[in-house]
């Protein structure tokens, strides 16, 4: 079995040690974090944790978290690309508050196993959480996380590096298949899980993504939330993230102009060839009058090809 097999119809594991990890500390923390996202923080106990974004003053998404509530701090899981620069981020916004930020990234092991056979690599490794998105123990110096990169059942490790040897072995022993990154993507996509870099970004507002398991609305005030609320009293946004399926081999660039009803009406985000379903499956933004599942979209596809396809139900999320 190979890893993309294994993320569909087994457990697969991934080596996510490249993500953000950031250590919020401090009295304030909490009510730090919860002036500068979208989801509710305040509430949160040790364990329990929240996915969110982190807006600009005009509502322009600057990256999206998991938020881990531990006994002394806040665990920041995020992408790659946004560590850095959501440390300064936020570093801007503390002025008399008891906060202080550390940029962990590269100094801790991230290990994902996901896929439906993921409770059996969990008994093999001893890693015991509850069934909640995001919730969190502690395991081995760091901690388990019920976090998903693909949008599949499974957990994440977040470990001292010196741990990461025994637990690759350990899964290996378990029967779980690492997963590269290319397999990783296309299983992602498949699954409707959008991600930052790709699909969203600060070109964008929260509800132009449909990530609406980001949003809290009874919260209070967050830099942003004007924006966000206007949006809301007026219901209405001019485009959608959607899920794209095109009768091609051959997957639309990211970028590449989308059709529909006749005139250009959005683009291309990510896209991969699944080979469980024989077709292409994309992310775009596609004018909100288009946004119905079942209607049709083309593509500009290689060499001036254009390729056919229709819009899927609603993207998902999570963790």
């Amino acid at each position: 079995m190979q890893g993309y097999e294994a993320l569909r119809e087994g457990a697969g594991w991934m080596d996510l040690s490249a993500r953000g990890k950031i250590a919020v500390r401090g009295e304030d923390r909490a009510r730090l974090l919860h002036a500068m996202s979208t989801n509710h923080v305040q509430g949160l106990a040790p364990g329990q944790g929240v996915y969110a974004f982190f807006l600009n003053a005009q509502g322009r998404i600057l990256a999206d978290a998991s938020i881990l509530c531990r006994e002394e701090e806040f665990l920041l899981d995020t992408e790659p690309e946004t560590a850095e620069a959501l440390v300064a981020h936020l570093e801007r916004y503390i002025i008399a508050d008891d906060v202080t930020l550390a940029n962990l990234s590269g100094s801790l092991a991230a290990i994902a196993v996901e896929g439906p056979q993921w409770e059996s690599a969990a008994r093999a490794l001893g890693v015991v959480i509850e069934d909640a998105p995001c919730s969190h123990a502690p395991f081995r110096g760091g901690l388990a996380a019920r976090l998903s990169f693909t949008g599949g059942p499974g957990f994440r490790l977040i470990v001292p590096p010196e741990e990461g040897d025994w637990v690759r072995a350990t899964l290996e022993k378990a029967g779980a298949v690492r997963a590269d990154e290319e397999a990783a993507r296309t299983v992602r996509i498949e699954r409707g899980r959008p991600r930052y870099g790709e699909d969203l970004s600060e070109a964008n507002i929260p509800q132009e993504t449909r990530q609406m398991h980001a949003l809290h609305f009874n919260k209070g005030c967050y830099l942003g939330q004007e924006i966000v609320e206007r949006v809301r009293s007026r219901g209405h946004v001019n485009r959608l993230l959607v899920r794209l399926e095109f009768d091609s081999a051959t997957p639309p660039a990211r970028g590449a102009k989308l059709f529909a009803g006749g005139k250009e009406a959005g683009q291309v985000t990510s896209a991969a060839y699944s080979p469980a379903r024989g077709k292409t499956l994309a992310f775009g933004y596609l004018r909100a009058e288009h946004v119905r599942p079942g209607n049709r979209a083309t593509a500009e596809g290689p060499e001036g090809t254009m390729i056919e396809g229709s819009v899927l139900p609603e993207p998902g999320g999570g963790a």
